[in-house]
């Protein structure tokens, strides 16, 4: 997010010093810890300082905005939508022993047989009102063949077939169409000579909309084949972010379009949360949208959260003008 905070930072520097007087209040809300939860930003801001957005209709934040090619033509992401956040612990319990010896009810040995599972096998596809949107708006611009491929995508038949076809791209697509769970925390014993007898795992999971806790909670369990005796906990659950209206979503697509003539911006269900699940409590829309012209060698998906987290700086000199120029659809330079 520092790329982000440095373009709207600019921005407002810029508006104030060209005298942009401006027919709306703008806030720039900078926060510490969307990353582990938001409670002390987001959540805090929202919950008992709600009086600070009084008036706010829209807001603009992560994650969205990035271009991507496809069939020639490039895409700019607007986020218009979130999956939800579920977090689960499963719990395997066995025998406590001496690790010297064979022992049989190992709590180790069954998580381990969970792990593979969860590793090797997917959740059933699903198409949703948000990736039917967005798939819809990309097939317009694309060569015909290309069209049949993406309503292949949207067909629930041929929609895991369709994502293997598109190789990388399909990675990415995929958690668009599918409820997802990766393993992120173990905890089980305490010394290296002893077997415990409790072991546990943390899973984050994200759920497509409309999909409740307990059809994820029955999902895990399916393509798991997990012993019914196995405990899975729900620690939490975040409904997520969708748009009720997209009132702010053609003046986004304007901005872009001013910014990149060839660009499309598309509408976007976002595999992810944001503090805009937060705010929109208060009744803002919140869309992702951090515009960036990115190079087409750059894989930036694989960036996130990895080995070198960047964004080059031609783009977030693209973005700060592109967020300039959406202060200026508010206002205008005395």
């Amino acid at each position: 997010m520092k790329s982000a905070i440095s373009m709207m930072l600019y921005a407002i520097m810029r508006a104030k010093v060209d005298g942009m007087t401006l027919a709306w209040d703008i806030v720039l809300s900078v926060v510490c810890d969307e990353e582990s939860g938001g409670d002390f930003g987001a959540r805090y801001l929202v919950e008992e300082h709600p009086e600070q957005f009084q008036g706010i209709d829209y807001a603009i934040g992560e994650f969205g905005g990035f271009s991507f090619e496809l069939g020639g033509r490039r895409f700019y992401q607007i986020m218009v939508s979130e999956k939800q956040v579920c977090h689960l612990r499963v719990t395997y319990r066995g025998a406590v022993g001496h690790a010297s010896l064979n022992q049989e009810d190992n709590p180790m040995t069954g998580l381990s047989r969970f792990l593979r599972r969860v590793q090797s096998r997917q959740f059933p596809t699903h198409a949703t009102l948000e990736a039917d949107m967005m798939f819809q708006v990309i097939g317009k611009h694309l060569s015909p063949p290309s069209r049949i491929g993406l309503a292949a995508l949207l067909n629930p038949r041929f929609t895991s077939l369709a994502l293997k076809l598109l190789g990388a791209k399909g990675r990415t697509f995929a958690p668009l169409f599918r409820n997802t769970v990766n393993p992120s925390v173990v905890r089980g014993g305490e010394q290296i000579n002893v077997v415990s007898n409790e072991v546990t795992l943390g899973l984050d999971g994200r759920l497509l909309p409309n999909f409740s806790t307990e059809q994820f909670e029955s999902g895990l369990r399916l393509i798991t084949d997990s012993d019914a005796t196995v405990g899975i906990e729900v620690l939490s659950h975040d409904t997520g972010l969708r748009q009720p209206a997209m009132g702010l979503f053609d003046t986004l697509s304007s901005v872009l379009k001013e910014s990149d003539p060839d660009g499309i911006p598309v509408p976007m269900l976002m595999p992810a949360a944001t503090d805009g699940r937060l705010f929109a409590r208060l009744g803002i829309q919140t869309y992702g949208s951090l515009p960036m012209l990115l190079p087409k060698t750059l894989d930036f998906a694989a960036t996130i959260h990895g080995t070198d987290e960047r964004a080059p700086a031609d783009t977030i000199n693209f973005g700060a003008d592109a967020i300039y120029r959406l202060l200026q659809h508010y206002g205008h330079t005395g």
